[in-house]
Order: structure tokens, then sequence, then C-alpha cells
């Protein structure tokens, strides 16, 4: 394996460095309750995806009803 022959300078590593940014995640919006949401994911908010409901949702509603 190659190694350096001198000392790389602070700055040069740097300037190597700048395009290792971070990546913001694509966020779409719900159609049903308009919350940002992973695209090709389940709402984590409403539990549509594709127009349909596909998980059930607690609600503060609900909880209340289970504790009486």
């Amino acid at each position: 394996m190659a190694l350096p022959k001198k000392r790389h300078s602070k700055q040069r590593g740097r300037k190597r460095r700048t395009h290792w940014k971070v990546k913001l995640d694509n966020l779409a919006e719900c159609p049903q309750c308009k919350q940002p949401k992973l695209l090709h994911r389940v709402c984590t908010i409403c539990g549509y995806y594709d127009g349909r409901q596909v998980l059930e949702t607690k609600t503060k509603d609900k909880k209340k009803k289970e504790k009486a």
C-alpha cells in the first residue's frame, strides 16, 4: 500500500473532505394528513399508504377508552 512521502497540510485534507456532506432524507407531504413523511413508506401519523389505511394508529381518544 502506498504511503505519503511528506505530511499533508490541514488545508489540503480539509479541501478533500469538502464533499463529504450529509444528505437530507427526501420527504413528501402525506395526502391524508398533510404531514411530512418518507417516500414509499406508510405515514406514521395517520397510517395511510397509497390512498388506503394500512396501519391502525392509536389516538388520545382511543387510549382514554381503553383505560375506562
